[in-house]
């Protein structure tokens, strides 16, 4: 424990430094994020400031820092939708926390290990192109929480919404910051991966952030009614005292306890959440210079007692989040002091100078949301899983499609079946070969044969001509479904009646049935099939 203490002391420049940057950029996503999901901007803050400070502290992992995640943003804007209010959200917050103690005390940490990849990453493209749908309003300066395009609901009792009023309230100002900042993204992150060095140390997000503000200051000295209206920029609450600052935090309502919705949010919250945390930690361990590893199940416990903290408080629900936590470890982070800090200064920057923050355009945040969006779900992701075959790009379309027409957790649910069923159908077809030469037939038996190769199997030895001779090879299978075993055991008692020369190896004792080792042929006469088990023997033959 002391060296642990010591070492927090040792690495507080190199902590508070990272610190500072991680700071910048999870400061305009927190608010981002907060107006994607159509919830207060002020949640988005609490948010940070618990992902920080709470999960932070009880956190195995150094590097990994936690917030209001993107990949929420779909399931946070239909549930406020289809709930009674956002104090109801919060209590489908709170419940997401205790569904995800409970994963952690259970040892569920190895549920990611389980997802197909497709699957994750049709989900997280999904989710890329619901940002971008739902910020293009605000890009162009149409501040609205309603479905203002075409855009799909996430709840299918909303159902999708036409709205084309936007046309004739879009903000020319806006509409000029959000196009500028959206393409200086592009512009940097080619930028920045070619010429590397301090500019990969330079937060994107902040830098549009100070473009956004800068254009709408600009247009505020030209004057002539150009600058950004109140309704475009953030409204972050300011408070006269530490009493009022206490004021803006929102408690949940728990007369909404006995909703089905608010559990059926609670727990697709904590299913999502949990999976995008794991995976994102997965992915900080293979970024840490030092190669150390987060233990998962005290990272479930930790950001359920996250979302508890942030769902009692009014707070957005919680994950580990790769963008900040890439940005923890490219700025030079060593321990786990770099994400309490962020925390710390995301409370002092919204406590002490609201003001500041009030300055920021919507339309900038929306440009940073529309680039992650499209960093989620561009076009060489669905090239990549086509090139991959149809056994990957099925589920990853699908899963993209349905969340779209549907809902996130009914999409993931459905790419996973469909991922499972080519993953059985792989091992459906391995576990069985037939070679047919000349009439003379090779049947394999690999791996696990199930009730499910009965029908292929049966189908074949039914179709062996007269005259043939028949090798049936089951020293590579680890287990032989029973009726499949009585079934080959009556084809080689009925394999004289068509003259077929049937020779039958079954080495393993894991094999259900062939208990023994067997090498058995049959000839021209009939066979008790009791007469293979009773007198098998290695390797040697027995003529009937």
């Amino acid at each position: 424990m002391k060296m642990r203490i010591s070492s927090y002391i040792k690495n507080v420049p190199s902590d508070l430094g990272a610190s500072v940057v991680v700071f910048l950029v999870a400061l305009p996503l927190c608010l981002g994020i907060a107006l994607g999901s159509n919830a207060p901007l002020f949640s988005g803050i609490i948010a940070g400031i618990v992902g920080g400070i709470v999960i932070g502290l009880l956190s195995g992992s150094q590097l990994s820092v936690s917030g209001p995640a993107a990949g929420l943003t779909a399931i946070v804007a239909g549930a406020i939708i289809l709930l009674p209010s956002f104090e109801s959200f919060l209590l489908a917050v709170v419940l997401c926390g205790v569904f995800q103690l409970i994963l952690g005390f259970i040892k569920a940490g190895v549920i990611g290990d389980y997802i197909p990849k497709s699957v994750i990453k049709g989900m997280l493209a999904a989710i890329g192109i619901i940002l971008i749908w739902k910020q293009i309003p605000h890009l162009i300066g149409y501040n609205s929480n309603g479905g203002v395009l075409a855009t799909v609901q996430l709840s299918s009792e909303s159902g999708a919404l036409v709205n084309w009023g936007w046309l004739t309230a879009i903000a020319p100002t806006a509409l000029l910051i959000g196009v500028i900042c959206l393409g200086f993204q592009f512009y940097w992150g080619k930028l920045a991966a070619k010429k590397g060095g301090w500019m990969k140390l330079v937060p994107a997000p902040l830098l549009v952030v100070l473009v956004g503000v800068g254009i709408n200051v600009l247009m505020q000295w030209q004057g002539g009614g150009w600058a950004l209206r109140k309704e475009h920029l953030v409204a972050i609450p300011a408070a006269s005292s530490a009493a009022e600052f206490f004021t803006f935090f929102t408690l949940p309502d728990w007369g909404s306890i006995g909703k089905y919705n608010v559990w059926i949010t609670g727990v697709t919250l904590a299913l999502v959440a949990s999976l995008e945390t794991l995976l994102g930690i997965e992915a900080v361990d293979n970024l840490d210079p030092q190669k150390r590893l987060t233990p998962t199940n005290r990272e479930l416990k930790a950001q359920g007692v996250g979302n508890i903290v942030s769902g009692l408080i009014g707070g957005l629900p919680l994950t580990s989040v790769i963008v900040r936590s890439s940005a923890n470890v490219n700025a030079g982070a060593k321990t786990k002091m770099s994400t309490i800090f962020h925390g710390v200064f995301i409370l002092l920057s919204v406590a002490l100078i609201p003001t500041v923050l009030g300055i920021i355009p919507l339309a900038a945040l929306a440009a940073i949301l529309i680039y992650t969006g499209y960093k989620l779900a561009q076009p060489a992701l669905f090239k990549y899983f086509y090139n991959k075959g149809w056994d990957q790009f099925l589920p990853f379309v699908a899963t993209v499609v349905i969340i779209l027409f549907t809902d996130l957790l009914t999409g993931v649910l459905a790419g996973l079946a469909i991922g499972l069923f080519f993953s059985a159908r792989s091992n459906f077809k391995t576990s069985v070969l037939i070679v047919n030469d000349n009439n003379k037939y090779l049947i394999r038996l690999r791996k696990d044969v199930s009730i499910l190769n009965k029908r292929g199997i049966k189908s074949r030895l039914d179709a062996v001509p007269a005259h043939s001779s028949v090798l049936i090879d089951a020293t590579r299978a680890d287990f032989i479904d029973r009726d499949i075993v009585e079934m080959i055991e009556v084809f080689v008692a009925e394999a004289p009646e068509k003259n077929i020369q049937v020779e039958l190896k079954a080495s393993s004792s894991k094999v259900q049935g062939f208990q023994r080792p067997v090498l058995f042929r049959s000839r021209a006469k009939r066979v008790n099939p009791s007469f293979i088990m009773a007198n098998a023997t290695h390797n040697k033959k027995v003529k009937p």
